[in-house]
């Protein structure tokens, strides 16, 4: 399917990713993701052909493709989405990180900052789409906020993937070149704890301590988790109080909860939303609540199989799968009923550290890969899409 030889292909992919990864994109910066926009857009156009849509959200640029042909009463391009490859241009770098970690290539590595996540697997999706002979249904999305948890682009995200037989990620592989089988699903809140200032030398009677009343909670919840079934519930950030002779008036604490399965992430968000003080006169109010669903084993099974066969058929070495703890744009469209396979980007390793690096050697073969997975499911019979 990738017609030019793969030295080549390599060549020309390793070029592409370093021209993202050159224009450093973190996500809090919307000049800078709408900087990475501009490039990604030009590319994109270079190899697919076509300009995409710019959608700027809350000040953040993303970039949709839905491709294919014709309608004959309209000339308008078909928009029905088969499949869905979703990326994302953002990072968690600064600006000015590439004068400290800049681009480069030795001894079969590529390094850089946003390389491996996930600027790799964008150029790859970018080639797997280009090389197909029939585009007909494909929808590409590339946001620019998954690194803060995709709060503009979550919506974007779920309606391109409604409707869709699969949801293909191309976020970087997990050790070894797994594939992402699963995914926790993701709950962030604050629990903020009221009490009553007073003097903590002359009268601490008078004041309730929401220090006091922070510790019980903190307890409580560190509680809540089930290790047995893979639920954390992490009491992370706290503060209290404001100078050192006051009973504290005001508390509060974060919490980071992963849970496999939705029951869990509903359990968990229930006993939080319940907690009662301990302390007499003191008042908890729990912010927050489920981030991300998770990515759940039944959404990616019959795609992770589907890919095995293709990675025989294609001569590639077996494909494995594994279950993690971190959570990607997968876990909204796994949310909503579509069959998602995830971690299909580079292989590598060193995600947001200093070390992020790519394996060279693996990129075309993930990429011929990616494109016979899109063209098999773009092509498949009604009653043969992934369940």
């Amino acid at each position: 399917m990738i017609l030019a030889p793969p030295d080549v292909v390599t060549e020309t992919l390793v070029a592409h990713i370093r021209e993202l990864v050159e224009c450093e994109s973190p996500s809090a910066d919307h000049a800078a993701v709408a900087r990475s926009a501009d490039v990604v857009a030009a590319l994109g156009e270079r190899l697919l052909g076509a300009a995409p849509e710019r959608i700027v959200l809350d000040g953040v640029t993303h970039l949709r493709w839905r491709l294919g042909g014709q309608t004959p009463e309209t000339q308008a391009p078909v928009t029905r989405t088969r499949v869905l490859v979703l990326a994302h241009h953002d990072t968690v770098w600064p600006v000015g990180t590439l004068e400290r970690l800049p681009f480069a290539v030795r001894d079969g590595i590529l390094t850089g900052p946003g390389c491996f996540d996930m600027k790799a697997g964008l150029a790859m999706a970018l080639h797997a789409v280009a090389a197909l002979d029939d585009r007909d249904g494909v929808t590409l999305l590339v946001t620019g906020d998954e690194e803060l948890g995709s709060p503009s682009s979550r919506t974007l995200i779920e309606d391109s993937a409604r409707g869709a037989r699969a949801a293909l990620v191309l976020e970087a592989s997990a050790d070894g070149g797994a594939l992402k089988l699963e995914r926790k699903g993701v709950s962030l809140y604050e629990v903020v704890v009221d009490g009553l200032a007073a003097h903590a030398g002359l009268e601490p009677e008078k004041g309730v301590n929401a220090t006091v009343e922070l510790a019980h909670e903190v307890l409580a919840v560190a509680g809540l988790a089930d290790p047995a079934v893979g639920t954390s519930v992490t009491p992370t950030v706290a503060g209290s109080g404001s100078t050192t002779n006051t009973v504290p008036a005001r508390a509060s604490f974060w919490v980071d909860v992963r849970a496999r399965t939705a029951l869990e992430q509903e359990r968990v968000d229930a006993a939080l939303r319940a907690l009662v003080p301990v302390t007499p006169g003191a008042r908890v109010t729990v912010h927050g609540g489920i981030n991300r669903p998770p990515l759940e084993a039944a959404a990616s099974a019959g795609l992770f199989s589907r890919a095995q066969a293709l990675a025989a058929r294609l001569g590639l070495e077996p494909l494995t799968g594994v279950a993690v703890g971190g959570a990607s744009d997968g876990n909204f469209t796994a949310g909503i009923g579509v069959p998602t396979l995830d971690g299909l980007g580079a292989v590598g390793g060193g995600a947001h550290a200093d070390h992020e690096h790519v394996l060279i050697a693996d990129l075309v073969p993930r990429t011929l890969l990616l494109a016979a997975l899109v063209a098999d499911l773009a092509t498949a019979e009604p009653g043969k899409e992934p369940s």
